[in-house]
């Protein structure tokens, strides 16, 4: 006999927009719940309660055959290529696998339309019948895009997907989603850990700690004026590669992140916060506009 000893809310009490032929960033320590809010939001994990709204329709109360339309609009990338494709699969079928699921095409057609979107994310012909362990990190992640992008979907989540690439690789690739995006005015929710390349690619970046946004902001303004303290530990981390730049002073955050199991009482950073108050400790922050667009959970700041 099993017994419910507690829940996990993996992911509470988030508001974030993506707009059209936009780029939202969302970034966190791992654990936090990025993955499981970018999984949800494209019903690969059902949500518990609150409203995922795509092109206006209400999409958390969809039946499967509704769900399935859907599935061409919303697509996703996940972080480690070699993992998310089928190793028993050549390139075609993995891209062939999409189309058929959705269009009625000839084997030729197929072909074409597999190497159509191939060349497309950059690789050749010579790799449609190739295997994934026949192939890179970075071509791997390449044909993972091109099978996200079969049917012109207008969203998709990226889930760290430069994280497991050589950092050449890296701008390539960040390159590509961004030319993509112009040629499909595609939409995107980029999840990092990294600030660096979530502020490059990002036109507006949410940060989470432990379930909740803390901070949303416009990417340029993050670097000039976060407010909330998480996100300026978070800034202080990232190393300056210029040796004639003076060195900047490091804020090391201190404590261990929160079990989502049991999160303290308030707001979920005040353990680890040097600016926490007896307030901070008994009552949790709403996200408020501080400025034009620019949304803050911390009594501090408000």
């Amino acid at each position: 006999m099993f017994r419910v000893a507690g829940y996990v809310k993996a992911v509470d009490e988030v508001d974030l927009d993506v707009g059209v032929k936009s780029t939202h960033g969302l970034i966190g320590e791992s654990g936090c719940g990025k993955t499981t809010l970018g999984k949800t939001i494209i019903r690969l994990i059902e949500p518990t309660d609150g409203k995922i709204s795509f092109d206006g329709v209400e999409i958390t109360e969809l039946k499967k055959k509704e769900l399935r339309e859907l599935r061409k609009n919303m697509r996703i990338v996940f972080q480690d290529p070699f993992s998310s494709l089928d190793p028993r699969m050549c390139v075609r079928d993995q891209i062939a696998e999409g189309i058929m699921a959705f269009v009625h095409m000839s084997e030729e057609q197929i072909n074409e339309e597999a190497l159509k979107l191939l060349k497309l994310v950059g690789l050749k012909e010579e790799h449609l019948w190739r295997y994934p362990h026949e192939l890179s990190g970075g071509q791997n992640q390449r044909v993972a895009i091109a099978r996200a992008i079969t049917l012109n979907p207008k969203f998709m989540v990226l889930d760290e997907p430069t994280s497991a690439l050589d950092v050449s690789v890296q701008a390539q690739i960040l390159e590509l989603l961004k030319d993509l995006q112009d040629k499909f005015n595609l939409s995107y929710l980029f999840i990092s850990h990294d600030l660096s390349v979530v502020g490059y690619i990002s036109d507006e970046v949410s940060v989470m700690y432990v379930g909740n946004i803390v901070e949303r902001v416009k990417a340029a303004e993050m670097w000039k004026g976060a407010l909330h303290p998480y996100t300026q530990f978070l800034l202080s981390a990232i190393p300056i590669p210029e040796l004639d730049v003076k060195k900047k002073e490091r804020r090391l955050l201190k404590g261990e992140v929160p079990s989502p199991v049991n999160p303290p009482r308030g707001c979920r950073f005040h353990p680890r916060c040097p600016h926490a108050t007896d307030l901070c400790k008994t009552k949790k922050p709403e996200l408020i506009e501080i400025k034009h667009k620019h949304f803050v959970a911390c009594h501090e700041a408000v």
